[in-house]
C-alpha cells in the first residue's frame, strides 16, 4: 500500500500563507517517491493579506483553507475532519503562514500562541509515533506544538554560517526557549532526529534557488518515507 501523508498548508503565498515552491515540491516529491499526499488546512481567517508584488498589507480578509485549496487544486481536507489514524506521516511546508496563521511566532517569537487545531494535529502524530517532516519556518510550529510535553526535539531552521535573509541566530534562541535543540544545517542538508521521528530542512530560510529547494525537499521526503517504512510491518 502507498504511504498516505498529510501535507499541512497555512494558506497560499510566502508572506501570508504556505510557501508555494516548497508546497509544490513537497507534493511532487511525495508522489515521485510512491506516497499519496493529502492536503490539509484549518478553516480559519488569515492573520492578514499581503500584496506579494509590493510587500504591503492589503485591506481585505482571506481564509486559510480556501487559500490553501489553490495549491491543492480544490482537493483538500479541513483539519478538523482529517483523522490522524488514516495517515502514515505528516509533512509541513514553510512560509510566513506557519508563523502568522498557525502561531504568532512572527510577532511574539517563542512566547506567542499556537492555534488548538494545529497543536492537536501535530501532537497526535507525535504521540502515535508517526514521522513528521517540517521545512523552512515550520519546525517552529512543531516545536510550539510539543512545548511542555517533554519532547527534546533536534531540528534545523538553517545555519548561521551561510547566507540567509532571516535572523537565524534569533530564531534558534527562540527554539531553545521552547525546549528544542536547533542544529546548523545548510540548504543542501537535512536534520534527522531518529528519537523523535522528525526530519527538518532549511529550504528558503537560507538563500537558495528553486532547484536547491526541490533537492532539499526531496531529501527530506525520502527520509520521512524511510521512517514510515521502518514502522510498517513486513
Amino acid at each position: 500500500m502507498r504511504p498516505k501523508v498529510a501535507v499541512l498548508l497555512s494558506g497560499c503565498g510566502v508572506y501570508d500563507g504556505a510557501e508555494i515552491h516548497e508546497a509544490v515540491c513537497t507534493l511532487l516529491s511525495l508522489q515521485q517517491l510512491g506516497a499519496e499526499p493529502v492536503c490539509v488546512a484549518p478553516d480559519i481567517p488569515q492573520y492578514h493579506v499581503i500584496n506579494h508584488l509590493t510587500g504591503e498589507e492589503m485591506p481585505e480578509s482571506r481564509n486559510v483553507l480556501i487559500e490553501a485549496a489553490r495549491i491543492a487544486r480544490g482537493n483538500i481536507l479541513d483539519i478538523e475532519k482529517a483523522a490522524v489514524e488514516s495517515f502514515d506521516a505528516l509533512a509541513m511546508p514553510g512560509g510566513f503562514g506557519v508563523a502568522k496563521n498557525f502561531t504568532t511566532w512572527a510577532f511574539k517569537g517563542p512566547d506567542g500562541d499556537i492555534i488548538d487545531s494545529v497543536k492537536r494535529f501535530i501532537q497526535a502524530f507525535y504521540k502515535a509515533q508517526k514521522p513528521i517532516a517540517a521545512v523552512c519556518m515550520s519546525p517552529t510550529t512543531v516545536a510550539k506544538a510539543l512545548e511542555g510535553t517533554g519532547a527534546h526535539l533536534k531540528l534545523t531552521i538553517g545555519s548561521t554560517a551561510a547566507a540567509s535573509p532571516y535572523d537565524i541566530a534569533g530564531i534558534q534562541e527562540g527554539l531553545r526557549k521552547v525546549g528544542a535543540e536547533p542544529v546548523n544545517k545548510t540548504v543542501n542538508e537535512i536534520m534527522i532526529d531518529e528519537e523523535n521521528r522528525l526530519v527538518t530542512s532549511p529550504c528558503y530560510m537560507m538563500e537558495a534557488s528553486i532547484v536547491e529547494i526541490y533537492e532539499g525537499v526531496k531529501k527530506t521526503m525520502e527520509a520521512l518515507l524511510a521512517m514510515v517504512k521502518e514502522q510498517t510491518p513486513a
